[in-house]
C-alpha cells in the first residue's frame, strides 16, 4: 500500500517574538522551503497563564532572563486582530495557515476567521472545559500528546467527541514537551501503537536537535510532521533553540519526500528497476568441462554459473543421475 504524503507543518508558535513583520517574513521563508502549513499560536496571555506562574528551565534557558511565564508571554504575543492578517497573507501566498488557541478568546477568534482545522497543545489535554469548547466546533482536529498516558488521551478524545467532533476529523500526533528533548526519552515507537489503539492518523511533533528524528518517525508511519522553525537559533525566546533554521528545514522535508518514495508497499517482491538485473546476477547450470551425448550429469561434470539464464541451480538435485540428450562445451547452459 502507497503511503501518502505526509503533511508537514512548520511551527512557528513565538519565534516572531511578537512582530508582525517577522512572522510575514516567516510565512515568506515556509513557502520558499516547502512546508504545507505554517502554525502560529494564539492566545490572551492573561486568560490562559496566571500570575504566579514560573517559567520553565528551558525558558528561563533560552530567553536568558528569569520572569514569570505571563510576563515573558506577553513580550511575544501578537494581537489577536493580527492572525486575521496572518491568515489573509497565508492565503495569498498559497500555503496552509494553522494555530493553536491557549484560551476561550482565541479559540472564539480562530473559530470566526473560519479555520477548518485547531491545533491542540499538549498542555491543554486535561483541560475540560477548553476540550468541550473545540469539541462543540466539530472541526478538524490535531491533538499533541506530549506528557501524557494513554488514558489521559483516551479521555481528551472522548470529550472531543461527546461535545460534537466526529472521530473521523482527530489526528494525534505523539510529542516530548522538553526543548530541546533528548534522544533517549524521544520513544518513537509510540508512533505504531497509537496507531493500532486509536485507529486514526498517528503524527509526530518534534523538539529534537536535528532533523533525523522527524526523518525517522514517517518512516515508522508518521503522516503528519511538525517541527519548530527559527530563522537564527541564537535569537533570544523560549523556542528558538529547539527549533530548526530554514536551510536544516529544507533538508527535513527532502528526506522526508525520499523515505515516502521508499516506503513503497508490504509485498516482497522484485521492483521494476531490478527485474533486469534477475538474468544478470543470478545463476544457472553449466557444464564443468565437455560433456557427451548420453553421459551421466555429475557433480563433476556440472556447475553453477552466471548468467541466470539457463535451469535454476534449485533444479541441481533434480539433474543429477540424468543423461545428457546432446553435447556440450565448458560453461555451456545445460
Amino acid at each position: 500500500m502507497k503511503k501518502t504524503k505526509t503533511l508537514i507543518i512548520a511551527e512557528v508558535g513565538p519565534n516572531h517574538n511578537g512582530s508582525l513583520r517577522l512572522a510575514y517574513k516567516y510565512i515568506d521563508v515556509c513557502k520558499k522551503i516547502g512546508a504545507d502549513i505554517v502554525k502560529f499560536q494564539t492566545s490572551v496571555p492573561h486568560l490562559h497563564i496566571s500570575k504566579f506562574a514560573e517559567m520553565a528551565k528551558y525558558q528561563i534557558r533560552n530567553c536568558n532572563y528569569k520572569s514569570s511565564q505571563l510576563k515573558m508571554a506577553e513580550k511575544i504575543t501578537l494581537p489577536l486582530k493580527d492572525f486575521i492578517k496572518l491568515k489573509k497573507y497565508c492565503y495569498k501566498k498559497k500555503i496552509g495557515f494553522l494555530s493553536t488557541p491557549f484560551d476561550f478568546k482565541s479559540i472564539e477568534l480562530l473559530n470566526k476567521i473560519k479555520l477548518k482545522c485547531l491545533k491542540i497543545p499538549s498542555g491543554e489535554i486535561t483541560n475540560l472545559p477548553y476540550l468541550r469548547k473545540i469539541g462543540k466546533l466539530n472541526k478538524k482536529i490535531i491533538i499533541s500528546t506530549g506528557m501524557s498516558n494513554v488514558k489521559e488521551i483516551e479521555k481528551a478524545i472522548r470529550v472531543l467527541i461527546k461535545s460534537g467532533t466526529k472521530k473521523n476529523k482527530i489526528s494525534i500526533l505523539h510529542c516530548n514537551t522538553e526543548y530541546p528533548t533528548p534522544f533517549e526519552d524521544v520513544n518513537l515507537n509510540v508512533i505504531k501503537s497509537l496507531r493500532k489503539k486509536f485507529k486514526c492518523p498517528i503524527g509526530y511533533s518534534d523538539h529534537t536537535v536535528g532533523i533525523e528524528i522527524p526523518i525517522a518517525a514517517v518512516a515508522l508511519g508518521a503522516s503528519i510532521i511538525e517541527k519548530h522553525i527559527t530563522l537564527n537559533k541564537n535569537m533570544k525566546g523560549p523556542d528558538h533553540k529547539a527549533s530548526i533554521e530554514p536551510k536544516d528545514f529544507k533538508k527535513m522535508i527532502n528526506g522526508i519526500r525520499i523515505i515516502e518514495k521508499s516506503l513503497g508497499s508490504s509485498v516482497k517482491k522484485p521492483s521494476p528497476s531490478e527485474i533486469k538485473n534477475i538474468s544478470i546476477a543470478r545463476k544457472s547450470i553449466v557444464a564443468s568441462r565437455k560433456i557427451k551425448k548420453g553421459e551421466i550429469f555429475t557433480i563433476k561434470n556440472l556447475t553453477v554459473k552466471r548468467p541466470g539464464t539457463g535451469l535454476s541451480p534449485m533444479l541441481w538435485d533434480k539433474i543429477l543421475g540424468k543423461k545428457s540428450s546432446r553435447d556440450y562445451i565448458e560453461d555451456q547452459l545445460i
